[in-house]
């Protein structure tokens, strides 16, 4: 007896058309994960820190007009500021415009400046990175909740010595370093202006 073996079928074709579309698929879909990545990044860099840029003279030498500054917001939630720390802040004058200075007195400080010398708390401190010397004369005290701030540029900064001590409130952050032009870029130094206590 003869068996009939059942007749055998070639495999179907593959159909080229649902893979080229689910490949458009996936490209679509890569490309908005993408999108959806850089722009997470993109916020969560611009809510710690911010760009600033340096407009006038006060800061003169360490910053320089047009210089683009990196400030990060978030400094001061997980450090505490220090004296010779660069910051930026909304002017006590004018909210809606920025400053950027240098802070020399915390709370509780006693600053004076006479005889072209700023002491704190009657420490003398060493000042190579300003202009020149101050040529004005004064003492504060600072509260709690302020900072006393002066620009580098003593003799030509809107700063503490004119209007008073800075509310803490008005700090957007710590300049950390300057990106802008290339050729100037650097990191911001913050040196310690008097011994630790």
């Amino acid at each position: 007896m003869n068996s009939a073996s059942p007749e055998t079928l070639p495999p179907p074709a593959p159909e080229t058309q649902p893979e080229a579309r689910s490949g458009g698929w996936r490209f679509l879909i890569d490309l908005i994960e993408n999108i959806l990545l850089a722009l997470v990044v993109f916020l969560a860099i611009n809510t710690l820190t911010a760009r600033v840029r340096v407009d006038g003279y006060s800061m003169r030498p360490t910053l320089e007009n047009g210089e683009y500054v990196r400030v990060n917001r978030m400094a001061y939630e997980f450090g505490d500021p220090q004296r010779g720390d660069i910051i930026v802040f909304h002017s006590p004058l004018n909210p809606r415009e920025d400053f950027i200075k240098r802070i020399i007195g915390l709370p509780g400080d006693t600053i004076e400046i006479r005889n072209g010398q700023v002491f704190v708390n009657g420490y003398a401190i060493e000042e190579p990175y300003i202009q020149a010397a101050p040529a004005y004369r004064g003492k504060w005290e600072v509260p709690a909740g302020h900072f006393f701030v002066l620009g580098d540029n003593r003799n030509d900064s809107s700063d503490s010595h004119a209007w008073g001590t800075l509310d803490t409130e008005l700090v957007i952050g710590k300049a950390v370093l300057v990106y802008w032009p290339l050729e100037e870029a650097k990191i911001l130094s913050h040196p310690q202006l008097i011994p630790t206590q």
